[in-house]
């Protein structure tokens, strides 16, 4: 019998639809032959490429799992595999994706009215127009229910104020899902590019997710019509709804670059001969492999089951939490050991084990800390809150 693919150890790839395969492999071809050859550039660079959004809209990367509007109505499956090649690639570029689909065309999709989805659904799902979400601010980011900005009616609309911190797309961004407190109850309102008040700022100095766009947001007596509150929306529930979506993607996502640094470092140590042999061949070097390996495979079959349950309608916030916590842990721990498989060579940027260990940080961070995910899986054992 063959030995198994080590990259696929348990054939999860016979567990997919040919569709599911078909979009997976389609993208891979793309983003693999147009897209690596630059990510290094971008990353030195600390510039996203923005020139790729009308190519990621042309392949249905942007809005997948959406239905209706020029989305691509693709099953969440299919949408997480996206998800694995956009972050094989660089986590700066599935951030872009996750963000303009998970975090601004679903609430649009979900809580917008349908006028929102008609002026803005298309064009966002077509990379004509990007998106941003408003939620996370200075003071406020594993406790989005403290956030200080503000809504207050004025005549004809809102007036907003306030500030919002380490927002993915906002100084690019044509639209911003903004959350701030109307009365009390927190409410989604879309704040469009060059509204007076509203200003976004690039944030500088990142040594992690360069490839990405990164700022604050400004909110000062920031003015939008009433027809600009998302209507569906209603209470932090809201916007948590939004961030559990842009888990889901995470989840998949990671497993990317824990196969890319796999990758990287398993054909680095065959090739690479120390005292007389390749350092594949000892056995520290085969105990990385193998819990590598183990990993993926792990990781793999979790997301698969859990896009399986997500399709279904049975998916639970707290089983995404578990994905998410768990594949973002180890992909940083497989980034780090394959770092260190590469020796001192694994610092140079010609080879990627690093830049994917440097923006994990980030992912390992942001869309609920791995202790804030531990906690919401410590309280679906428990049934006590252990956070608030």
């Amino acid at each position: 019998m063959k030995s198994p693919n080590p990259f696929d150890f348990y054939n999860m790839n016979a567990l997919l639809s040919d569709e599911e395969r078909q979009v997976r492999d389609a993208v891979r071809e793309y983003l693999r032959k147009e897209v690596q050859p630059e990510i290094r550039d971008c990353f030195r660079e600390a510039k996203f490429p923005l020139h790729l959004a009308k190519a990621f809209g042309e392949l249905g990367l942007l809005g997948a799992n959406l239905e209706g509007y020029d989305c691509p109505g693709l099953n969440n499956v299919a949408y997480g595999l996206l998800m694995q090649e956009l972050e094989y690639i660089d986590s700066g570029l599935r951030s872009f994706a996750s963000v303009q689909g998970a975090l601004v065309m679903y609430p649009i999709y979900t809580f917008g009215s349908e006028e929102h989805k008609q002026k803005y659904l298309p064009k966002l799902a077509k990379g004509e127009m990007i998106g941003c979400f408003g939620l996370t601010e200075p003071d406020y980011g594993s406790n989005p229910g403290g956030m200080i900005t503000r809504a207050e009616r004025v005549s004809g609309g809102f007036k907003l104020n306030g500030r919002k911190m380490w927002i993915t797309n906002a100084s690019l961004a044509d639209v911003a899902v903004v959350w701030a407190k109307l009365d009390g109850k927190v409410h989604g309102f879309l704040v469009e590019k060059g509204t007076k008040g509203f200003q976004p700022k690039p944030m500088h100095g990142k040594l992690s997710l360069r490839a990405s766009d990164t700022s604050e947001i400004l909110l000062d007596d920031c003015v939008v019509p009433e027809e600009n509150l998302l209507p569906g929306s209603n209470g932090l529930k809201s916007p948590l709804m939004c961030l559990t979506q842009a888990r889901y993607g995470i989840a998949w996502g990671v497993i990317g670059a824990a196969i890319a640094c796999f990758e990287e470092s398993l054909e680095y140590a065959k090739g690479r001969v120390m005292f007389d042999k390749p350092i594949a061949g000892f056995q520290l070097t085969q105990n990385k492999f193998a819990h590598m390996m183990t990993e993926i495979t792990k990781m793999q079959l979790l997301v698969l089951q859990l896009g399986r349950m997500k399709d279904k309608g049975e998916m639970h916030h707290a089983q995404v939490s578990m994905a998410k916590r768990n594949n973002c842990f180890h992909a940083l721990e497989i980034a780090r050991m394959s770092r260190q498989v590469l020796g001192g060579n694994g610092i140079m940027d010609d080879y990627v084990s690093m830049r994917h260990a440097n923006n994990l940080e980030t992912v390992i961070t942001y869309e609920g800390t791995h202790e804030i995910h531990t906690l919401v899986l410590g309280e679906a054992a428990t049934g006590i809150q252990a956070y608030a």
